[in-house]
C-alpha cells in the first residue's frame, strides 16, 4: 500500500508518500511542501497547491489519501482559510479517484510518537526513526509523513474496512473515510 499523507496549510501544506513493504516495513518514497507565495490572492494560492497536489498524485501514484482534520483553531478567520484549503486537497484526491481517509492532529502524533500531546521535533525525530532516514526536513513535510504512518499502522489493526462515508471514533482515534 502506498499512502500519500496531506498537512494542509494556505500557506504551507507539507506531503509525504510512505509505501508499506514487506512484514510491514516503512519505506519513504518521496516528501515536500507546497509553499504558495503569501502576495498572491487566496483563490491563486488554492489553485496553485490544488494543481502541484495533482502533479504529486499523478508522478506518484498513491493507493490512498491519509489527511490531517482541523480539530481547534484560536482564530476563527484562520479556520475558514485552512478549510478551504482542505476543500482543495480534499477535491484533488477525490477527483483522481482516490480514497481519503482523515486523522485528527493527536491521533496522528499518537500513531508515530506513542503520545498524544508530542511536540513537532518529538513527531520529527520519531518519523525519521520509523522511516530509518536521516537529515532535517521541513516541519509540514514531517507531518504529512506522520499522516501517511498513522494510516498505514490504522489499516494494519482492520480499521481500514469501514464503509466510504462512515466514520468510527473511540478515544484513541477519531476517523472519517471519504470515498468517491
Amino acid at each position: 500500500m502506498k499512502v500519500l499523507g496531506i498537512d494542509p496549510g494556505s500557506l504551507i501544506t507539507g506531503y509525504g508518500i510512505v509505501l508499506k513493504g514487506s512484514r510491514g516495513r516503512l519505506i519513504h518514497l518521496c516528501d515536500g511542501e507546497v509553499r504558495a507565495a503569501p502576495s498572491l490572492p487566496l483563490p491563486e494560492r488554492l489553485l496553485y497547491i490544488s494543481r502541484t497536489i495533482e502533479r504529486v498524485i499523478e508522478e506518484n501514484r498513491p493507493d490512498v489519501v491519509a489527511i490531517e482534520s482541523i480539530f481547534f483553531a484560536k482564530n476563527v478567520r484562520s479556520a475558514i482559510i485552512l478549510g478551504q484549503a482542505r476543500g482543495v486537497l480534499l477535491l484533488s484526491a477525490a477527483s483522481k479517484g482516490l480514497r481519503i481517509f482523515e486523522y485528527d492532529p493527536r491521533s496522528i502524533k499518537l500513531a508515530v510518537t506513542g503520545y498524544g500531546n508530542a511536540t513537532k521535533d518529538q513527531v520529527q525525530k520519531m518519523v525519521n526513526m520509523l522511516l530509518k532516514t536521516t537529515g532535517t526536513r521541513r516541519p509540514d513535510a514531517s507531518d504529512a509523513l506522520a499522516a501517511a504512518i498513522c494510516h498505514i499502522n490504522h489499516s494494519a489493526k482492520g480499521m481500514e474496512g469501514i464503509g466510504a462515508g462512515s466514520h468510527k471514533r473511540s478515544a484513541r482515534t477519531s476517523l472519517r473515510i471519504l470515498g468517491s
